[in-house]
């Protein structure tokens, strides 16, 4: 068989999305018809369990077929961004890594204050960080210990870029040393520039970039040329796919093994927002989950203690899937409060929630609009049980804060995962296959 063409919208298509644990692929006809789907654990190498998942599913096409079905592909196989955070004191750097991770892909593995020396530059490699944000305390401080710490880093072996992020008077100092050892730099402005005072959204955007480069996972060779956009944007092609069918205001949550994707698109020509939370996922993220929705007030100790063995085994198992009915019912559980607080924080990001954690930042929201429709999706909601799925949608639509705003929205779970085909369908032009695989399983 060969390759159908790349521009032939009349072939059926493989759409292929490659996660942090499992990949995943759908056979779609050209009207939209899912015809064969197929998953594998994501291996080592990626292109095993590519390989497999993708004959897996186009075999359902049959071997009359002259042509194999051309693959569409997605990957979230890098997972959240691991960022360390060096500074020079523990909690003004500890407040500001979250802050720059939240909504941004990342999630913080690790806080090194004060002057690198040895044992701290030793640890800070043992956590495996994909990017290391450096601060260097107030606008006017002693750039010492920043020097310090960025000499420190240049000489460090790893290949991970380093987010400088600090006063003007420092930059160029602490950027010449970096950049004599080779290392990659982003530079932004100061995350702390007053003492208590964090301003978090250059750096935050800087390390939404680079999150949007290192999710892809492994970038060369066959992977590399075969996968060109990232899982979340495919979702986000979807989301916007499904508001246009319905006509109405769409929020989408994709909660994953390693991240918690939020998007929101409407029917018109305005923008759509995304955020990605790194620290929230039913696996990577397990114990993110809960120990946010214990902060957020979403579970309440009791829970939280009967829910802790189960995150524990999920952080380290990964690939698992449930064994019984009560460890799916847990799994569920876990993604629907993940699902809550992801929901939660997008709405706060994007200004239609005010947020209690920093009074001041968004005290007059902004115009929610009318939200029609919320989707979940995500693997772990690929589930059977009509009744264990109602109650993940009624956790959401009944959460004490966003309930005001889902008041007239319809709250449906994406059990078939065909979001992310349909916005794969339709970022390659085959937007009748994508609408027709929305409007059979997500608009009837």
């Amino acid at each position: 068989m060969t390759d159908a063409s790349p521009d032939d919208p009349h072939s059926p298509a493989v759409c292929l999305d490659v996660g942090s644990c499992w990949t995943k692929a759908v056979l779609v006809l050209p009207d939209g018809t899912p015809a064969g789907f197929a998953e594998h654990p994501t291996t080592p190498d990626v292109l095993t369990g590519v390989d497999a998942a993708v004959a897996a599913a186009a075999a359902a096409a049959g071997r009359g077929r002259r042509a194999a079905p051309r693959v569409l592909a997605c990957s979230s196989a890098g997972g959240a961004l691991r960022l360390a955070v060096v500074g020079a004191e523990t909690l003004i750097a500890t407040e500001a890594g979250h802050r720059v991770c939240r909504s941004a892909g990342a999630r913080v593995v690790g806080v090194h204050p004060g002057p690198l020396e040895t044992d701290a530059v030793l640890e800070l490699s043992s956590r495996r960080p994909g990017a290391v944000l450096l601060l260097g305390g107030a606008d006017g401080a002693d750039p010492a210990v920043l020097l310090h710490n960025a000499g420190r880093l240049a000489r460090t072996r790893g290949h991970w870029p380093v987010l400088l992020s600090v006063d003007d008077d420092a930059r160029a100092d602490a950027l010449g040393l970096l950049l004599a050892g080779g290392r990659a730099v982003t530079t932004c402005p100061n995350v702390t520039p007053q003492p208590g005072r964090i301003v978090a959204g250059p750096a935050r955007d800087a390390v939404a970039a680079l999150y949007a480069r290192h999710v892809l996972g492994a970038g060369t060779g066959r992977f590399g040329a075969l996968v060109h956009s990232a899982t979340h944007a495919a979702v986000g092609t979807g989301a916007g796919v499904l508001a246009r069918l319905t006509g109405t205001e769409v929020l989408v949550v994709d909660v994953g093994s390693a991240t918690t994707d939020v998007h929101r698109s409407g029917p018109g020509p305005g923008p759509a927002a995304a955020t990605v939370e790194g620290d929230l996922g039913v696996r990577d993220g397990a114990v993110g989950v809960l120990t946010e929705a214990q902060t957020e007030g979403v579970v309440d100790p009791v829970e939280a203690d009967l829910l802790g063995p189960a995150v524990a085994a999920l952080q380290e198992s990964r690939a698992t899937v449930p064994a019984d009915r009560g460890a799916a019912a847990e799994d569920r559980r876990l993604a629907a409060i993940a699902a809550v607080v992801a929901l939660r924080r997008h709405l706060r990001h994007t200004g239609v929630l005010a947020d209690p954690a920093h009074p001041g930042t968004g005290d007059t929201p902004v115009d929610a609009g009318e939200i029609g429709l919320v989707v979940l999706t995500g693997g772990v909601f690929r589930q059977r049980d009509a009744a264990g799925l109602a109650a993940a949608a009624r956790t959401v639509r009944h959460d004490a804060v966003l309930a005001p705003l889902l008041a007239r929205a319809e709250v449906r779970v994406d059990s078939e995962s065909v979001l992310a085909p349909a916005g794969l369908l339709a970022a390659h032009g085959r937007e009748v296959a994508a609408g027709g695989l929305l409007a059979e399983h997500l608009t009837g």
